[in-house]
């Protein structure tokens, strides 16, 4: 089953020293997983002082700098897992150096529908 794992901290929680030892251990279990066949895909993310957000509002888009909403745990990076179940994500996301500071949050892919490839007719 695929997971996305969302790693949520305030950014001002870590001095560079801890972001870089977190970094370095984040980088040593994405390479364990991945020779376990179980990481599709991780990165950490910059800052949300470089986010931009795009709304659409009646047919209008509307373009700010920033992060979608003021929060105190701001996005800071991704794991996408392809594991047997929720058990096995838990495991994963509590040895993630940023269950320690901020949260992991667990969410499961949702299926997308079968649509029909080019050239079937109806």
């Amino acid at each position: 089953m695929k997971y996305m794992l969302l790693i949520y901290s305030a950014e001002s929680c870590w001095t560079e020293e801890e972001r870089r030892a977190c970094m370095l251990e984040s980088m040593s279990i994405s390479d364990a997983l991945r020779a376990e066949g179980k990481l599709i895909d991780s990165a950490p993310l910059h800052s949300v002082t470089v986010a931009t957000s795009v709304r659409v509002r009646n047919g209008a888009r509307q373009v700010t700098d920033g992060p979608f909403a003021e929060t105190t745990e701001q996005l800071g990076g991704y794991y996408i897992l392809d594991v047997d179940g929720l058990d096995e994500a838990i495991g994963i996301a509590e040895r993630l150096p940023p269950a320690k500071k901020g949260t992991v949050e667990i969410r499961p892919y949702f299926p997308l529908p079968e649509r029909p490839t080019p050239g079937d007719r109806a």
